[in-house]
């Protein structure tokens, strides 16, 4: 992995050699009841005199803390190895009490948010970490920890650390999805149906151009998550309050144990933004809409009256008095799950408006509880469509059917007219409109149209008849050869759909070997970082 300091984290291994025990030990035997009642003195709260109002603690800081033990907790046992490491590597504090603070925390982090007690008096989840540490090592040892550090940037650092695990699990889910689609396109390209605009029949389509285009969408999307991304993967740790520190803090070291792309640079900016997470729910958003808009074809293709295609059972709930229903329950479930993601975007934008660019909680705190569960419901419905997707029961013999009789090969008709009479497109359109009219009113389906009906319409309007052979009005009609004509790049014909599936698979697979990169450097990072930490404790 690269990093941008002058130090390797190689440089750090000859550093971190076992340390014998006797710097705890002498701790632990020189802790006397007076360090004991210091270590109760010791507290983020000092300034005040009240503990924190009961209503306060309902509404904010038990849920704040309940959500951080269930989000942030590992990371932030692993933010605490790596400022450890780097205070040590620095010479900023002294290898014998980090190496007490690092076999706490390596044990905490082993046992899980549990072996943090947890009351009614403390803001987050870092005061009960940090009174854990002092409690049990005393505030000579335990306080020393976190030198050079604020919950300003420890709390930004390991909630973006939480957004870049959620944001690529989304992108795992998002890539899967997109190599689904891309299969079932290629199965399915040969599978003729009409396409609507509007709400009627359009043009012929095949079901593989229509998951094609889809594929294409959430493309998109997945490009707009890995932006996201990108500028979540940057570390805070290191800005301090707002400013830094006058301690000679090696940022790059801390973001690299950390398996950051980068430090974030200015202070003031690492702990006052939150535009990583706005962006974030901002793609998840837009997802949304192409993952609602996906569910509402597929509901409409599955009822009675289309009945193109059919949801397995295991994707359906049933009535309680209507025995016949079996209904749409998960596509239901996706279009109601993008609703609640795009209203954590509003959530989280209305959370910022209007807040002054700092670290103030309702600006940089409160946006993390609706964008986390955004990027959790987005995981969860994307590997849900793709469930729903390979689970479908098509009728290609009702789609041909519906695209044969719904005048959709009615532009392909005037372009033969076009082509065979050279009449401008505009008169070829009138013709086949006033044809159309005429088919409907007698109660015709398009594949019902001869050449004589062409010729009275164009007699009709324009004084002559067009006198097109009958095999090219057919041609013209037949759903699968207008699909067959549109080979102009990104049209539907065979060979066009062979190209671009070739292409999206390409794509797909730089796409899942890039997202590939960026697990690998955070997994390697941690387990680096936490066997310098065992090292260092042991």
């Amino acid at each position: 992995m690269a990093m941008a300091s002058t130090r390797s984290i190689r440089m750090l291994v000859p550093s971190f050699s076992p340390c014998p025990r006797s710097g705890l030990a002498s701790a632990r035997a020189t802790a006397t009841a007076r360090e004991e009642r210091m270590a109760e003195q010791v507290s983020l709260r000092e300034r005040v005199k009240e503990p924190p109002s009961a209503r306060l603690v309902e509404s904010y800081y038990r849920p704040a803390v309940a959500r951080a033990r269930a989000q942030v907790f590992d990371h932030e046992m692993w933010a605490h190895c790596a400022h450890a490491l780097m205070l040590e590597r620095q010479g900023i504090v002294a290898r014998a009490p980090l190496a007490a603070c690092l076999r706490l925390v390596l044990q905490m982090a082993e046992q899980g948010p549990e072996s943090v007690p947890v009351d009614e008096r403390q803001e987050d989840l870092y005061s009960y970490v940090e009174r854990r540490i002092v409690q049990a090592l005393g505030p000579d040892i335990g306080g020393r920890l976190h030198t050079g550090r604020s919950r300003n940037d420890l709390n930004a650092t390991t909630w973006r650390m939480a957004l870049r695990g959620e944001l690529i699990a989304a992108q795992r889910a998002l890539l899967a999805l997109r190599g689904t689609l891309l299969r079932l396109a290629e199965a399915q390209a040969g599978v003729v149906m009409p396409d609507y605009t509007h709400g009627q029949h359009a043009q012929p389509v095949t079901f593989g151009y229509w998951l094609l285009a889809v594929a294409d969408a959430l493309a998109r999307d997945g490009t707009r998550l890995a932006g996201a991304l990108r500028h979540a993967d940057l570390c805070p740790l290191g800005a301090g309050a707002l400013t830094t520190t006058a301690f000679p803090l090696d940022r790059d070291l801390t973001a690299a144990l950390l398996g950051f792309a980068a430090p974030l640079e200015i202070a003031y900016d690492a702990v006052a933004s939150r535009d990583d997470a706005l962006e974030a729910v901002s793609a998840l958003a837009v997802l949304g809409a192409t993952l609602s808009r996906l569910a509402t074809d597929l509901m409409a293709w599955s009822s009675w009256e289309y009945g193109f295609l059919e949801l397995a059972d295991r994707h359906c709930a049933v009535s309680s008095i209507m025995p016949q229903k079996k209904n749409p329950a998960a596509l239901e479930h996706i279009r109601a799950a993008a609703g609640m993601v795009q209203g954590a975007l509003a959530a989280a934008l209305a959370c910022t408006k209007n807040t002054s660019f700092a670290d103030v909680n309702d600006a940089v705190t409160a946006v993390n509880e609706p964008v986390l569960e955004a990027t959790t419901r987005s995981r969860r419905i994307l590997a849900l469509i793709e469930e729903v997707l390979q689970g479908l029961t098509l009728r290609p013999e009702r789609m041909a059917r519906a695209a044969a009789e719904g005048f959709g090969s009615a532009t392909e008709l005037a372009d033969v007219i076009v082509r065979e009479s050279g009449l401008s497109f505009r008169m070829a359109h009138a013709v086949v409109a006033l044809v159309v009219r005429e088919a409907l009113a007698a109660g015709r389906s398009a594949d019902a149209i001869r050449s004589a009906d062409l010729d009275q319409a164009a007699a009709t309007l324009f004084g002559r008849p067009l006198a097109l052979p009958e095999t090219a009005v057919a041609q013209a009609l037949d759903p699968a050869a207008n699909i067959r004509a549109r080979g102009v790049m990104g049209g539907p014909a065979p060979e066009e759909m062979a190209r671009m599936l070739a292409a999206r698979h390409g794509l797909l697979a730089r796409d899942a070997a890039a997202l590939e990169a960026v697990i690998g450097r955070v997994e390697a990072a941690r387990a680096r970082c936490l066997g310098f930490a065992r090292g260092l404790a042991a």
